[in-house]
């Protein structure tokens, strides 16, 4: 396992050595990571936590670290002090990979000495916005297949971490494989692929090719068809092998369609395979695709069982960061109290919750996802009795619900410094994001202009920060 300690900004380490010399360090500090709201953005699919545990049980500084900080002049000794036997002994509350979630509601919670939770917060931010965003593209893109989305984009990934977990935040948003081979091995997860144009390319005919492929790979055969001519080419060539692969009892898989009018190409390929006798034969789809093309394709009729996805993909083109961001809620005060702290702002929408808080889902007497309630911890809350909630700046805005359920969506992972979360493997968490998906109505995940699911603040939360914000409540 890589030792990422030293995967950070300067400034973390800077205001470390100024904790260590202000007599800081060890004030306890509760700090939210969570997401702002953008347009398209309106939800996200939590993903990363199993590779930020991983982060934050290996923290230690080697003698190299050291030497190398050394090196900068920059620290004093009660900061070097500070990294020998460094351990993390914070705790951690986090949204499990699969939710989804909303701007502002804190994916993960880091409640640490702030010598501590200081420095974890860059790497914690690269961990989770990274593969958050990517499950959040792969759903959107799962949303629009009803059908199988096969990752393809290693080669376009900005660099091989990126490529890795960029494939496994993609099955999480709803991919059912990979061909990131090192990703397969990594997370057990299926990989696939076929074979390029320079396959076919290879050998004196298109046809010579189709076949040699065919005799190597009988039980797996699935056929490039664009690299010459798709439709007077390629597919009556791949349907010449696959007539010779039936009658020695094997069962192709079908084509691909790397290039041109996919919507056209489909339909055309679609019935000259089914004149053919090949039904059952699929049609896959590759090139610059996203959910928006996958939308098109579909409203024309495309023919398309499987898509393979890459550089729109592995990239979350054309959004190129989530815009994650980390910030104090809370610290302790000379006598152990909790002081709330919030971000002021003249955009209303970077202004901060202040508190250490939870977040609660609302579910409807149908069972589904109904709203999200931004609460204090200590806040409780009877079911019995009917709650409103309130949109927190269009305040007339409520709603009553009598007939509900709560869900306290955190769960907490790290103890004083001892994980507690047993972190699922790879399939359960693929089960756990389809099962949350499925709990939301269709109109919230639509593709243009979705329904805006109400993330709403709690009583108690709303009246600190009116409060905090030198305001009268007008609830």
């Amino acid at each position: 396992m890589r030792n990422l300690t030293l995967l950070t900004d300067l400034y973390q380490f800077t205001m470390m050595n100024g904790y260590a010399e202000t007599g800081l360090a060890d004030t306890e500090a509760v700090f939210d990571l969570f997401f702002r709201a953008q347009p398209g953005l309106d939800f996200a699919v939590a993903a990363g936590l199993e590779q930020a545990v991983e982060y934050i049980e290996n923290l230690h500084f080697d003698e190299d670290d050291v030497k190398y900080l050394g090196s900068l002049n920059c620290f004093g000794e009660k900061f070097f002090a500070r990294l020998k036997n460094f351990a993390f002994t914070g705790d951690v509350f986090a949204m499990r990979e699969g939710e989804m979630v909303f701007p502002h509601e804190p994916l993960l919670t880091v409640r640490a000495p702030l010598f501590q939770a200081q420095l974890v917060e860059t790497a914690l931010l690269n961990i989770v916005n990274h593969q958050t965003l990517i499950a959040t593209k792969a759903m959107h893109m799962a949303n629009e297949t009803k059908g199988g989305i096969a990752e393809f984009g290693l080669r376009r990934a900005q660099g091989p971490d990126a490529g890795i977990y960029g494939a496994r935040a993609s099955i999480i948003g709803g991919c059912v494989s990979t061909s990131n081979v090192l990703a397969g091995k990594m997370f057990g997860v299926k990989i696939s692929g076929t074979h390029a144009h320079s396959w076919v390319m290879s050998f004196p005919t298109e046809l010579e090719a189709f076949r040699k492929y065919a005799e190597l790979y009988p039980e797996q055969c699935l056929l490039l068809v664009d690299t010459y001519d798709t439709l007077n080419s390629g597919v009556p060539n791949a349907i010449k092998v696959f007539d010779e692969l039936k009658a020695k009892g094997y069962k192709p898989l079908g084509i691909r369609l790397d290039s041109g009018d996919l919507a056209y190409l489909s339909k055309k390929a679609r019935a000259m395979l089914d004149a053919a006798g090949h039904t059952d034969a699929k049609i896959f789809a590759s090139g610059d695709i996203d959910e928006n093309i996958i939308a098109s394709l579909n409203a024309q009729g495309a023919k398309i069982d499987v898509w393979g996805i890459g550089t729109k993909l592995i990239t979350a083109s054309p959004r190129p960061a989530l815009g994650g961001v980390y910030k104090m809620a809370a610290i302790r005060d000379k006598d152990g109290k909790w002081v709330p702290k919030m971000k002021f702002s003249d955009t209303h929408e970077k202004i901060t919750n202040p508190g250490f808080k939870t977040t609660y889902r609302i579910y409807d007497s149908n069972g589904k996802a109904a709203a999200d309630l931004i609460a204090l911890a200590d806040e409780s809350f009877d079911t019995t009795k009917p709650l409103t909630i309130f949109h927190p700046v269009e305040t007339w805005k409520k709603k009553t619900f009598s007939n509900y359920t709560l869900k306290r969506l955190p769960v907490q992972v790290f103890d004083k410094g001892r994980r507690v979360y047993e972190l699922p493997d790879l399939g359960s968490i693929v089960k756990y994001a389809e099962k949350a998906k499925g709990e939301f109505w269709e109109e919230y995940k639509r593709l243009i202009n979705p329904h805006v699911y109400k993330v709403d603040l709690s009583d108690g939360l709303y009246d600190l920060k009116k409060e905090l914000m030198g305001g009268v409540s007008t609830k």
